[in-house]
C-alpha cells in the first residue's frame, strides 16, 4: 500500500518512494505531506455482518485512510467477532484497521493499532502492549499540552475535537480551528480533527491543517449512503485544499 500523505496504515505496506528506505513503517506515519484524508469511524453500535455491506460500499467511495472500531463496552467477544468481519475488509481496501481504547485485543488480533483517550488506557502502557510497529493515536481534546505531551512520548498522531456539536457522544470540550493551524505550522506529526464533522462543515477544518478528518454519522447516516458520502467528503476535502 502506498499512502501519499501520512497516514495510519500496515506496518507490512510498502513505503511511499520518496520516504528513506530507512524509516520504519511507524516512522513513516509521521512523515507529514500535503493533503487531508478520511479517518472513519464505526457506529457506536453495530451487528458485523450486517454493517459489512455499509463498510464495503464507504470505502468503494473513495479514499479512506483508516477505519477505527469503537465499541465501547461491547463484551470482548463482540469486539473480536467485529475485528474478525470488518478487518479484512479494510485491509482489502488498503485501510488501516484501528481498535479504540482496547490496546491488548489490538495487539491480539493484529490488528494495525490502536487509539486511546485521556480516560482510556495510558499511552506507555498501550504502546507496550502494541508494540513499536504498530500505530497509536491519543485524544488531546483542545489541548496543546496534551498534545505536545503525546508527541513527546511517541504517540503516531493526536486528536483535536470536538470542533462541532455531535450525538455520537458528549464531547467533553469544543475545539477551534486555530488548533489545528498552531499544530500544523509548527509539528510534523500528524493531527486528526473529529466532532461533529460534516461535508458542509469541514472545509475550514482542511484549510487549518487537519491531516484526517474522522467521521462518523455523516457517512453512516447519510441520506443517500455511506459510498455517496465518502464521494462527497473526498470532493469538499480537494475543494478547500483548492482554495
Amino acid at each position: 500500500m502506498d499512502w501519499p500523505v501520512p497516514a495510519p496504515t500496515s506496518r507490512n505496506s510498502s513505503r511511499p518512494p520518496e520516504l528513506p528506505s530507512s524509516l520504519s513503517a511507524n516512522e513513516a506515519t509521521m512523515v507529514r505531506a500535503t493533503g487531508c484524508r478520511l479517518y472513519l469511524i464505526t457506529p457506536p453500535v453495530l451487528e458485523p455482518a450486517g454493517f459489512a455491506g455499509d463498510l464495503e460500499a464507504a470505502l468503494a467511495g473513495g479514499d479512506v485512510a483508516c477505519l477505527q472500531l469503537r465499541l465501547k463496552d461491547a463484551p470482548d467477544d463482540a469486539i473480536r467477532h467485529a475485528i474478525d468481519v470488518l478487518m479484512p475488509i479494510a485491509h482489502a481496501h488498503e485501510v488501516a484497521f484501528i481498535v479504540n481504547d482496547r490496546p491488548d485485543i489490538a495487539a491480539e488480533m493484529a490488528a494495525d493499532g490502536c487509539h486511546v483517550g485521556q480516560e482510556d488506557t495510558a499511552y506507555p502502557e498501550a504502546r507496550r502492549l502494541v508494540g513499536d510497529e504498530q500505530i497509536v493515536g491519543v485524544t488531546c481534546h483542545d489541548s496543546r499540552h496534551l498534545a505536545m505531551e503525546a508527541a513527546d512520548a511517541g504517540a503516531d498522531y493526536v486528536a483535536f475535537g470536538a470542533f462541532f456539536p455531535t450525538g455520537t457522544k458528549t464531547a467533553k470540550t469544543t475545539a477551534d480551528p486555530e488548533i489545528l493551524k498552531w499544530w500544523s505550522e509548527i509539528f510534523v506529526l500528524p493531527c486528526v480533527a473529529i466532532g461533529g464533522i460534516t461535508i458542509e462543515n469541514c472545509a475550514p477544518l482542511v484549510r487549518a491543517g487537519a491531516d484526517f478528518l474522522a467521521v462518523v454519522s455523516a457517512v453512516w447516516n447519510h441520506r443517500d449512503g455511506p459510498g455517496a458520502a465518502v464521494r462527497g467528503f473526498n470532493e469538499a476535502i480537494a475543494r478547500a485544499g483548492e482554495a
